[in-house]
C-alpha cells in the first residue's frame, strides 16, 4: 500500500509522523498519526506494542497527538500510538451540517443505509485495514490496546469488547456509554443504520458489556463537571451493565473535570501505565 509521509519530528527521543493513504474499505483518502518510541531501537528490529486511540466527534487524528501529551509517557514504556482519523474525508464523501453526523462523526461503525454506506465503514478500518497497514509497515507488534475520547470512548469500547481476542485492554475518557439513548447515537445510529434498532445493540457498549464474549480489562474515567454527562454520556449506563454481567469494569470520576483535552492530558499517564501493564507482559 502507497503510504504517503506528510510530517516527521522527533519527539522524546522517538518519532511524530503523519501519513496519508488511500483506504479500500473507505473508498477515500484516509490520514493517520503514528508516535513511534526509541528511534534507535528500531534499527535493531524491535517491534513495539501500540496502543490505538480514537478521538471524539470534529476531531482529526491531530487532536491527540498535539493535546494529549501522551508522547513522553508513551517513549518511557515503549508503545507505539497510532491515531486514525474520526471518518472518511473528502468531496465524495457524504457530509451533514450537524457536527454529530458525517465528517468527523464516523461513530466507529459500518453504515448500512445511503448515501452512507459506501464510505462510512470505520469500524472495519479500525477492526481489520489500519491494524495490518501499521504492522506491516512499521516496527510495531500484533500486541495492541484501544483507547479514545467521548465518540472514540464509545469506539474504543464497541470494537475492543466485540474483539477481544485483538486487544489485551480497553481505556477510555468521557465515552458515550449508550448511544441508543441518548441523542447524538440516536441521530447518527437512526441515519447510518436505520430506524431498526435492534441493529443498533452491535455498537452500544452498555449493551455490548452485559453479553461480552471475553473479559478484558477496562478501565474509565469520566469529569464530574463534564456538561455532556447525563444526557449524552451516560456512564452509569455502563456500570449498570457491568454490574449485572460481572464484568471487571474500573470505574473513576474526578471532581471539576470537565470534557476537554485539559481532563485527557491529566490522566493520560495513568492511562497508557494501565495499558503497559497487559501490552508488555509475558512478550
Amino acid at each position: 500500500m502507497n503510504l504517503e509521509r506528510l510530517n516527521s519530528t522527533k519527539c522524546f527521543d522517538g518519532l511524530q509522523q503523519q501519513f496519508a493513504h488511500q483506504s479500500e474499505v473507505l473508498d477515500c483518502k484516509m490520514r493517520f498519526s503514528i508516535f513511534l518510541p526509541q528511534a534507535a531501537e528500531v534499527e535493531k528490529g524491535h517491534r513495539f506494542p501500540a496502543v490505538y486511540w480514537l478521538s471524539g466527534l470534529t476531531c482529526t487524528d491531530e487532536n491527540f497527538s498535539v493535546k494529549a501529551g501522551a508522547q513522553r509517557a508513551a517513549a518511557e514504556l515503549g508503545i507505539a500510538l497510532v491515531i486514525p482519523d474520526t471518518s472518511p474525508r473528502g468531496g465524495q464523501v457524504p457530509d451533514d451540517p450537524d457536527f454529530a453526523l458525517g465528517q468527523g462523526a464516523g461513530f466507529y461503525l459500518n453504515a448500512t443505509q445511503a448515501p452512507w454506506s459506501a464510505h462510512y465503514r470505520m469500524y472495519d478500518y479500525i477492526v481489520h485495514e489500519l491494524p495490518a497497514l501499521i504492522e506491516r509497515n512499521f516496527p510495531v507488534s500484533g500486541r495492541r490496546g484501544i483507547a479514545g475520547h467521548s465518540m472514540g470512548g464509545h469506539g474504543a469500547l464497541v470494537i475492543g469488547l466485540r474483539n477481544p481476542q485483538s486487544y489485551t485492554s480497553i481505556s477510555v475518557f468521557s465515552p458515550i456509554s449508550n448511544p441508543m439513548a441518548c441523542p447524538w447515537g440516536e441521530k447518527a445510529f437512526n441515519a447510518y443504520l436505520g430506524a431498526d434498532r435492534s441493529s443498533w445493540k452491535d455498537y452500544d457498549a452498555a449493551d455490548l458489556l452485559r453479553r461480552a464474549p471475553g473479559k478484558l480489562p477496562v478501565l474509565v474515567s469520566q469529569g464530574e463537571s463534564d456538561p455532556y454527562l447525563e444526557e449524552q454520556l451516560k456512564p452509569h449506563a455502563l456500570e449498570a451493565a457491568a454490574e449485572a454481567s460481572g464484568y471487571p469494569l474500573t470505574m473513576e470520576y474526578h471532581a471539576g473535570y470537565d470534557h476537554s483535552y485539559f481532563f485527557v492530558s491529566s490522566f493520560i499517564e495513568q492511562h497508557l501505565r494501565f495499558h503497559a501493564d497487559y501490552l508488555l507482559r509475558n512478550r
